[in-house]
C-alpha cells in the first residue's frame, strides 16, 4: 500500500487510515457510479470526500503501476498544482494505492468536501435561475483565469465545476474530477475554445460567454470567439448524440 498525506493533515494519519479500511461499511454515500464511488465522512468540523476508483483492468493495472500515475495520484497532484495557481478546487488531503502483484488494485483520493449551491449543470438546466447571467459571466472569467494559467481541464463538463455563493454576493468556483489535466506555458485561442466545447449546448449561453471572454481575450473579436466556440460546441453535440443513437441500436440488437 502507498499512502501519501498532504503535510497539513499528517496529524490525521490514523483517522484517515481507519476511513480507508472501513470505506465499504461506513460513511455517507454521496455518489454511486458505474466506475467510482464517493462517500463523505464527518471529522468534527471537517468533512472528508473520499473517492474510491474502480479496480482497473489487467492492462491498465500494469500501466498505472509502472508507466502512468494512477487516477488517485493524479487527482492529488493536480489539486496541489491548481491551488498553487490560485485555481479553486477542494483541498487535497491524501491518496492511497493498493498494489496486487504487478499491478494497481484499489485506489482512493481524499479531499475536503465542499457544500455548494450549484454546479454549472444548474445553469444549463435552469435558465430561470436567480442571477443566471451574472453567475455565467463570473464562470466565464474563471475559465479565462484557468486558461491564462495554462490549465487544460480535459473533463471540463457541466457537472465538474462547483459554484458557491459568497457572503459578499460574489461567486467561487471549484473544479472536481481532476484526473485528466494538462498544464501548458500558454494556451492558444483554438485550444481555449476547444476546452469549453462540452459545457452547454445552448446558443444563448455561448453568446454570453463569448461576450464576457472577449472583454479579457483581446486577440480575437467577440464575433470570432462566438463563431469558433459555437462551431466546436455544435460539433461536439453532434458527435455525442451520434454515439447515443449508436448505443441505443446496439442495446436493441442485444435484446
Amino acid at each position: 500500500m502507498k499512502f501519501v498525506i498532504h503535510p497539513k493533515f499528517i496529524s490525521l494519519k490514523n483517522t484517515l487510515t481507519s476511513v480507508i479500511e472501513n470505506f465499504s461499511n461506513q460513511g455517507q454515500l454521496f455518489v454511486k457510479g458505474s466506475r467510482n464511488t464517493i462517500k463523505t465522512f464527518q471529522l468534527n468540523e471537517l468533512i472528508l470526500n473520499v473517492k474510491a476508483f474502480k479496480k482497473p483492468n489487467f492492462l491498465n493495472s500494469f500501466v498505472y503501476r509502472f508507466i502512468r500515475d494512477s487516477k488517485a495520484k493524479r487527482s492529488f497532484n493536480y489539486a496541489i498544482k491548481l491551488l498553487d495557481k490560485n485555481i479553486g478546487t477542494p483541498q487535497p488531503i491524501a491518496f492511497v494505492e493498493y498494489f496486487e502483484g504487478f499491478g494497481l488494485g484499489k485506489s482512493f483520493y481524499i479531499c475536503e468536501h465542499i457544500v455548494t449551491e450549484y454546479t454549472f449543470r444548474d445553469l444549463v438546466e435552469k435558465p430561470d435561475l436567480k442571477n443566471h447571467q451574472e453567475i455565467l459571466r463570473a464562470f466565464t472569467r474563471f475559465c479565462y483565469q484557468l486558461h491564462q494559467a495554462g490549465v487544460e481541464f480535459k473533463d471540463h463538463s457541466p457537472g465538474n465545476t462547483l459554484i458557491k455563493m459568497n457572503a459578499d454576493n460574489s461567486y467561487s468556483f471549484y473544479l472536481v474530477d481532476l484526473n485528466r489535466m494538462q498544464f501548458h506555458t500558454q494556451m492558444l485561442f483554438e485550444k481555449r475554445m476547444y476546452n469549453l466545447r462540452r459545457l452547454t449546448p445552448k446558443k444563448e449561453m455561448i453568446a454570453v460567454m463569448a461576450n464576457e471572454y472577449a472583454k479579457f481575450f483581446t486577440e480575437k473579436t467577440e464575433q470570432e470567439i462566438f463563431n469558433t466556440l459555437w462551431q466546436l460546441t455544435s460539433d461536439f453535440q453532434e458527435k455525442f448524440h451520434r454515439k447515443q443513437r449508436l448505443k441505443k441500436r446496439i442495446k436493441f440488437w442485444k435484446k
